[in-house]
Parts: structure tokens; C-alpha cells; sequence
């Protein structure tokens, strides 16, 4: 599966972005989907993962009740809904295609280009 680049941008404090990416492949389902994120001199760290059949979310606690991770399998693409965003929430964001839902980066067999996020205070 090709993962290709998602569209950031620049938000201000308690601000709301959405992330997309669509993958091109016809067995997109068949993938767990990830998004991580990697600050500034920090390593790339889990964000939320969904299993391929949509029934079960994982979050960072960092994350809980702000971001919310969904699918549309049909249109090959995931969401990451960003909301109440910080300025510790900038960071790079990668989405990512793997067998097993979780939060560990080796899970991951297929990553997109990142996209720069900037939360402004």
C-alpha cells in the first residue's frame, strides 16, 4: 500500500485540524491504520490507531479526548480529527499501514510523507 503526503498546516491554540490520507490500494482494509508524530529533536512517538474493520481505537493519553482516529474503507482513507490543539501538539505527523493494530512503530510496515503541523499559542 502507498501512502502518500498529508496536507498540515498552521492552527492556533484550541484550534481544530483534520488530517486525511488516502491510500492507494484496493486491500486498504485489510490494513490496521496508525498516525504518530515526531517533534522537533524527539523521536517519532504512537498518536492513535484504528483496527481494519473499524471496532477498536487505541490513543496516546496525550491525545485522549482531543484526537479522534476513523476510516472510510470504502474511500481508502483515514482521519485524524485534531481538536483543542496545543502547541505541544506540533510536531510532524505520519500516517501509517500495518497488519495488527497498536502503538509500536515496528507494527508498521508502510508509512506517508509527513506533513509539518504547527500549533501557535
Amino acid at each position: 500500500v502507498q501512502l502518500p503526503g498529508v496536507w498540515g498546516g498552521l492552527v492556533q491554540f484550541g484550534g481544530s485540524l483534520r488530517l486525511s490520507c488516502a491510500a492507494s490500494s484496493r486491500t486498504f482494509s485489510s490494513y490496521a491504520m496508525g498516525w504518530f508524530r515526531q517533534a522537533p529533536g524527539k523521536e517519532r512517538e504512537f498518536v492513535a490507531a484504528i483496527s481494519r474493520r473499524v471496532s477498536s481505537t487505541s490513543y496516546a493519553d496525550s491525545v485522549k479526548g482531543r484526537f479522534t482516529i476513523s476510516r472510510d474503507n470504502a474511500k481508502n482513507t483515514v482521519y485524524l480529527q485534531m481538536n483543542s490543539l496545543k502547541p505541544e501538539d506540533t510536531a510532524v505527523y505520519y500516517c501509517a499501514a500495518g497488519t495488527y493494530l497498536g502503538s509500536q512503530r515496528g507494527l508498521y510496515d508502510y508509512w506517508g510523507q509527513g506533513t509539518l503541523v504547527t500549533v501557535s499559542s
